[in-house]
């Protein structure tokens, strides 16, 4: 299991965000993108995520070209997850919602096998007892923990995370980053676009887009 990105270049005008960067991740990498605001962290991430097409270079899941339409929506629906800087949780709708986008009763059923996985998840995470809660009313960190449960739920082989400590505090951090170091040990790997140096300190992997333009 493996992402490949090799020589990519992009630019926005006459910008070039990113210029000749390849990058190799294997399953259970833990790999810190860091830089100044304005490097293209995001950038990146979103075209490892193939969320973004780079104009230059290519992006290979396990060895395959994956820019066709069908392989993306592949990838996004049953193997990748992104946990967004600003949570990306629906305020209106319910903390089970949000980690499994069903509205079935079955997920709020612990007795059923998609209950007993959410409940499961919830406790993981610190959100036991709150399924039915709406999300407008979590803090920030535990919008967060909604980010890293619906990766968790989906056994996402691919978690993409853009600044995902920026609004916790030290307490948050750590359980956040508890959570994707566990994800890790179970296979997947963990991309994340960050500053914090206590996140980059515990990746087993880091490319510096102000430095250098490879990672192996």
């Amino acid at each position: 299991m493996s992402i490949i990105a090799s020589h990519i270049s992009y630019s926005i005008g006459h910008n070039t965000i990113l210029s000749d960067i390849s990058l190799n991740a294997q399953s259970g990498d833990f790999i810190a993108l860091t830089g100044p605001s304005g490097c293209g962290k995001t950038t990146l991430l979103s075209i490892l995520g193939l969320l973004i097409r780079p104009e230059k270079g290519e992006v290979k899941i396990n060895h395959r070209g994956s820019w066709s339409a069908e392989n993306r929506r592949s990838f996004w629906r049953d193997r990748a997850a992104f946990i967004y800087q600003d949570y990306g949780v629906i305020d209106d709708e319910s903390i089970a919602y949000n980690i499994t986008l069903s509205h079935s009763k079955k997920v709020l059923n612990p007795s059923t096998p998609t209950g007993a996985k959410l409940h499961k998840i919830l406790g993981s995470v610190g959100l036991d007892k709150m399924a039915t809660l709406k999300a407008a009313v979590l803090s920030g960190g535990e919008k967060q923990r909604v980010g890293i449960a619906r990766a968790l739920w989906k056994d996402a082989k691919y978690i993409f995370a853009d600044e995902p400590t920026a609004s916790l505090d030290l307490a948050n951090k750590e359980l956040l980053l508890g959570l994707l170091q566990e994800a890790t040990r179970n296979g997947s790997c963990v991309i994340v676009a960050t500053h914090d140096d206590f996140l980059i300190q515990h990746c087993t992997k880091h490319l510096d887009l102000s430095q250098n333009t490879h990672l192996a």
